[in-house]
């Protein structure tokens, strides 16, 4: 499926960052995405991922390995020379069994050969690329408690069944969802590295530029990715860059302890937060070309870090990223 161009999506600047943020450094972790229907959820998650440089991977590898001797002895891969692939972008349906995440017994050898055989699951599908959760807050609480596991750590591990596997999964996690039909435990949201709001645009101007570029796309897709290139490139570049300057970017202790003060002023739990804050602020760091991470940074990430961090106060009606947005100004004067 051709993916709309990641550039001509028109505003949701807030989802397009945190997007491209984790695309810099995937240890962020995933991203949650909260909004109304058809606000361009999916299309930038694979807009993003079609976007990124091609992977190399063994042909037949089921966990993507980039050489024959990363791929798993479970899987009894020949030995052939990388192809070049798109970044995996993998869709998790909801009603996914804990098997099917996470693979199991093949059930077809073992009934047919006699043999016991480990049948790859999407976690190994979406190794070194995307797993998108449409509606995650109606997936069920363990299976979404699995994966978080799962992208933290980087590893999938299966042990059922006489099985004892082990296999990558260095994923960046995307869920999506629509607060009307139901929330996410607190537990679950908190161990999303970003959370972003997404609305429906509520001009005319903006909502006339976004019905033409999709019409124009469906119309002609060749000659609208073609006209979008350049922009994509630009993108894509600018997160390549940032790549490599990462390691290189300078977080003076000044702006840990704005990191903490701005957690302990919004009562945020735990320390998520402020290592969420400083993955994040040094990532946007890097893609602006910055070899030293400012409170500008941290006050330009704070309300998708932190939103989804903090305690429900029935007196505000003004909404969590009001809330952070303001302690910001208190705090840093931003």
């Amino acid at each position: 499926m051709t993916a709309f161009p990641f550039s001509a999506i028109v505003g949701q600047d807030e989802m397009k960052q945190a997007m491209v943020l984790t695309a810099i450094d995937p240890s962020i972790g995933g991203v949650l995405v909260f909004g109304d229907r058809g606000t361009g959820k999916s299309t930038a998650v694979r807009g993003l991922a079609a976007l990124l440089p091609p992977i190399t991977a063994v042909p037949g590898c089921p966990v993507n390995s980039a050489t024959h001797a990363d791929c798993p002895d479970w899987a009894n891969v020949a030995d052939a020379a990388p192809v070049e692939m798109p970044t995996p972008v993998i869709d998790l349906p909801l009603g996914a069994t804990e098997d099917r995440v996470t693979g199991a017994l093949d059930i077809e050898k073992a009934l047919t050969q006699g043999t016991k055989a480990f049948q790859a699951g999407l976690l190994a599908r979406a190794n070194r690329g995307y797993l998108y959760i449409d509606e995650v807050n109606l997936l069920e609480d363990h299976i979404v408690d699995l994966l978080l596991d799962v992208a933290q750590s980087g590893e999938n591990v299966v042990e059922r069944e006489g099985l004892s596997i082990r296999h990558p999964a260095r994923l960046v996690l995307v869920g999506s969802g629509n607060p009307e039909e139901g929330e996410l435990r607190p537990q679950l949201l908190d161990r999303f590295g970003l959370s972003v709001d997404v609305k429906s645009p509520t001009d005319i101007e903006t909502r006339i530029e976004v019905i033409s570029r999709r019409d124009a796309f469906e119309r002609d897709r060749v000659g609208f990715l073609r006209d979008w290139s350049g922009e994509d490139a630009k993108i894509r570049d600018q997160i390549l860059a940032a790549r490599k300057l990462l390691p290189k970017v300078v977080t003076p202790p000044r702006i840990l302890e704005r990191c903490a003060e701005l957690c302990l002023a919004l009562g945020s739990d735990g320390l998520r937060g402020e290592l969420t804050l400083l993955k994040a602020g040094r990532a946007l760091a890097a893609f602006r070309g910055k070899r030293t991470m400012t409170q500008g940074h941290i006050a330009a990430i704070a309300a998708p870090a932190l939103r989804h961090r903090l305690r429900r106060d029935p007196l505000d009606e003004a909404g969590s990223g009001t809330r952070v947005t303001r302690v910001v100004e208190e705090v840093m004067g931003a």
